[in-house]
């Protein structure tokens, strides 16, 4: 590789700086919006002039805000309050505020509790939000005018539940459960809030998971918009709450998931975004002629899309292999682009991906995305696992690609079994034993690299963060002889010690992967933990932790580490006091990948091997 260029004016410094974001525009006021961004190193909470772009930050927690809503009038912006524990409560500050305003607790009865997502209905009168505490999930409402009294608990259960989504006029109330499953499916449960003698109605799928999503933005409307993979892949339902009728958009044709994102202001139309292997096409599909227009636009990745409240534009946030993000408004009719509305234009150029395929274990066909820098191969080569496992890779701005790139690497990220996007049965392909078919589809990617003369089959690093950082350790021991090396980031080592000191909004979704708890199901958390092939590892390892971090706790890799170290092996363990990194510290990371690896190629060199 190239020696590490570490200087302050580092182009791949540079990249890390772009910023992150996310909008979103009041539906009964849109010229209020707000902004989540991390333009400050952390992500944190901005109130939107939509017409001028002028934005003024609300937040400036140390940890960052990384979730707000605004409210349908534009007067108030809501977001958890959280401590270190993640606990907290649901706050809001109203539009004109700053930093320095005080916050109002939309909740002071309440515990301190964990909590993802606040929804309110359009017509402004009612707030809805789900909680997660060692009681299980708790489901709320509350009349937004009546701020601060006690909220109406909806629903308990044991069952990881979110929602609720509102209708516009607030009447109907419905949840996402998996209660009653025992896949970890989910279905949909509507609540008459006008009439309490009604009964709860169920809307299952039986070999499938349902989602509610959105309500149509007409008064007295009772459709709601959801998600269902019975079929293998995600497509968009219509559910009637006043006639109780379900509606499948027919989609035959059409490969991949297929999600619905929005309705448009007529309720007659609905924004589609297709996701087939890893790749985004928005699509608009007309209710009333059951038509479908396939939107003309760039490649790249398309995230969290909304309509403006008059249907003129379509809300998009948009990224590619060589741009970082950009809020734009795209034409409904065609795609075209009408206008950026936020962007980083100064942020460097990456270089081009190419989507590759091989074949792993079992015949399984796996997806990956390709970076390579100038010239001709072998190039040493970074393998990179995403987090989740239910995520996937598509093609977007990554800045950790970017400096290995500069550097003279390839960079090569696997879309490995148990991502989503590519069928039911790849997604769920996993369940029930982690840690095997993902690390057999890394493994086929350095052997894929390698035949096809991309890589130097001595210097291939595996890395990978989160869950990703997970797999890098468990393929370090499980298939030792491929790598020269890894680098895992907010991982996961012992899941028996990462299932008791996880909070308990995390441990509905483990019991689901897992098929049970690790007493429930010991020798398969046994045989799916890094720690468990300690002995197999061959080559130096590098961990980067977060000392306080609550969704990876720190306790599973101190005795990882410690395991590590007894057997004589390569580590080193940097922990950082910060559970989220900020930008700073994404830096000083990417700076320490890069110098560690330099001197690992360096020392397999001097000794002429790259296993002990």
């Amino acid at each position: 590789m190239h020696q590490p260029d570490l200087s302050p004016s580092a182009t791949w410094r540079k990249r890390f700086a772009a910023p992150h974001f996310l909008t979103q525009m009041a539906q009964a006021n849109p010229r209020n919006g707000l902004v989540i961004s991390d333009e400050s190193g952390v992500y944190q909470l901005y109130a939107w002039d939509v017409a001028n772009g002028e934005r003024r930050p609300i937040t400036d927690a140390a940890g960052g805000v990384s979730f707000g809503g605004i409210s349908p009038d534009g007067a108030y912006i809501y977001y958890h309050q959280a401590g270190a524990d993640g606990a907290g409560k649901w706050v809001r500050v109203p539009f004109a505020g700053d930093v320095n305003t005080p916050r109002q607790d939309i909740t002071p009865d309440l515990p301190p509790y964990h909590a993802f997502s606040l929804s309110q209905s359009m017509d402004g009168a009612l707030i809805g939000f789900a909680v997660a505490s060692a009681d299980g999930f708790a489901v709320y409402t509350l009349q937004a005018d009546a701020i601060p009294t006690a909220p109406d608990l909806l629903y308990r259960t044991d069952a990881t539940t979110y929602g609720p989504v509102l209708s516009h006029d607030a009447r109907y109330a419905v949840i996402g459960t998996t209660e009653g499953s025992a896949d970890g499916d989910f279905c949909a449960m509507a609540f008459d809030l006008r009439d309490s003698a009604a009964p709860v109605r169920v809307l299952r799928d039986t070999e499938g998971s349902l989602q509610p999503l959105a309500f149509a933005p007409i008064a007295g409307d009772g459709r709601v918009l959801c998600s269902t993979d019975v079929s293998g892949e995600e497509r968009p339902a219509i559910w009637d709450l006043r006639t109780n009728d379900r509606t499948d958009i027919p989609l035959d044709d059409m490969h991949g998931s297929v999600t619905p994102q929005a309705w448009f202001a007529d309720g007659r139309r609905i924004l589609l975004c297709q996701l087939h292997e890893a790749v985004y096409r928005l699509y608009v599909y007309d209710l009333d002629a059951s038509t479908l227009t396939r939107l003309d636009h760039a490649g790249g990745t398309y995230s969290n899309s909304y309509i403006t409240p008059d249907g003129a534009h379509i809300i998009t946030h948009w990224q590619d292999a060589t741009h970082p993000t950009y809020a734009v408004a795209l034409n409904p009719q065609d795609g075209a682009l009408a206008r950026v509305l936020l962007g980083a234009e100064s942020a460097p150029r990456g270089r081009a991906w190419q989507s590759v395929r091989f074949t792993s274990s079992g015949g399984a066909t796996v997806q990956g995305w390709l970076c390579t820098p100038e010239g001709d191969g072998r190039f040493p080569l970074i393998v990179h696992a995403h987090g989740g496992p239910t995520a996937v890779m598509t093609e977007s701005y990554q800045p950790d690609a970017g400096a290995w790139v500069d550097h003279g690497f390839a960079w090569l990220s696997v879309n490995y079994r148990g991502s989503v996007t590519f069928g039911r049965d790849f997604e769920y392909a996993i369940a029930g034993m982690p840690g095997h078919r993902e690390v057999d589809d890394l493994a086929a990617a350095c052997r894929w690299a390698v035949e096809a003369g991309i890589a130097h089959p001595e210097r291939v690093f595996i890395t990978g963060r989160s869950y990703g950082g997970y797999l890098a350790l468990q393929a370090l021991g499980k298939q030792a002889d491929l790598w020269a090396g890894g680098i895992a980031e907010a991982a996961i080592a012992d899941w028996r010690l990462m299932y008791a000191d996880m909070p308990e909004a995390l441990r509905g979704y483990h019991r689901s992967l897992w098929g049970g708890t690790p007493d429930d199901q010991p020798e398969i958390h046994r045989n799916g933990s890094p720690i468990s092939y300690v002995d197999d590892v061959a080559v130096p390892v590098l961990v980067i932790q977060g000392a306080d971090d609550e969704r990876c706790p720190p306790r599973q890799m101190r005795v990882y580490e410690a395991a590590m170290r007894e057997a004589g092996k390569a580590i080193r363990v940097h922990w950082f006091e910060t559970a989220d990194q900020d930008g700073a510290q994404k830096v000083e990371h990417m700076a320490l990948a890069l110098r560690w690896v330099a001197d690992v190629i360096a020392e397999q060199t001097r000794t002429g091997a790259k296993h002990e």
